[in-house]
């Protein structure tokens, strides 16, 4: 029988690599995101070429009520092996001061709530199924070093990284592994969504050196899973060799 992922933002970036790499590993996938069109699409995409076994949920992680969904999955399909919590995001990039409170309960909402709504549930089918399994987090280097006018973004991944710890912890009487993935720079569409669909602006970010790819830390969370029953990736952070910290950049 294969072995089932969960990915949550699997509709672009990370997630959406994650799908195509671990489709290639024969996974079948259970695929969440917000975008209808983009998961049929994937999932279809997937099906045809890798012959695996997909479905998907339309599911915003903030709701909890929309993560319920969820618990509609038939027991087959909640013999879930590996956990990807990839649906994270960042809006706006204005000092303490000025910072619209709209964006910072999105980011609150997304980045932790819903990491949280969805772990609760996942991992306790681990739990029940007593065969061990993998949850992956999604942090950032923002998670590690906080910048200027990053505030709200950086105190939800400094949260993550806790939280990966406690996970650990946790869940270390269950055999459930625990990673920590914390990218730098990676050319998605983080920043447009930061920015607000400022398309200009958020090239601007990328501008004078090779960001990160989606398929670095997708390859990168591959490694994690990869690694024998005995081996433990907790944490892990990937920069583009032109980033040495959030504030140092080769541009050339």
């Amino acid at each position: 029988m294969s072995k089932i992922a969960l990915i949550t933002g699997a509709t672009a970036g990370i997630g959406e690599a994650c799908a195509r790499l671990l489709a290639a590993q024969k996974y079948d996938l259970i695929l969440a995101a917000r975008r209808a069109e983009r998961l049929d699409a994937l999932s279809k995409q997937l099906i045809d070429e890798f012959g695996i076994r997909v479905i998907t949920l339309v599911m915003d992680v903030r709701k909890k009520e929309e993560v319920q969904k969820l618990e509609t999955l038939s027991e087959d399909w909640k013999q879930v092996d590996v956990l990807i919590n990839n649906a994270g995001l960042s809006q706006g990039l204005d000092p303490i001061n000025s910072g619209n409170t709209d964006d910072w309960d999105v980011m609150i909402d997304t980045n932790v709530k819903g990491l949280l709504y969805v772990t609760k549930i996942v991992s306790t089918w681990m739990v029940n199924n007593a065969k061990g399994g993998h949850i992956i987090n999604i942090g950032s280097i923002a998670g590690k070093e906080t910048y200027q006018n990053g505030n709200v973004y950086c105190a939800t991944k400094h949260a993550v990284d806790s939280l990966n710890k406690a996970m650990r912890i946790d869940l270390l009487p269950h055999k459930i592994k625990v990673t920590g993935i914390h990218p730098g720079a990676v050319e998605t569409e983080f920043s447009e969504v930061r920015f607000k669909g400022d398309k200009e602006r958020a090239k601007k970010v990328y501008e004078g050196y090779e960001p990160l790819h989606a398929q670095d830390i997708a390859e990168t969370i591959w490694f994690a899973i990869s690694r024998p029953a005995h081996v433990n990736i907790n944490d892990m952070l990937v920069m583009p060799t032109a980033q040495a910290s959030t504030s140092h950049l080769l541009r050339e």
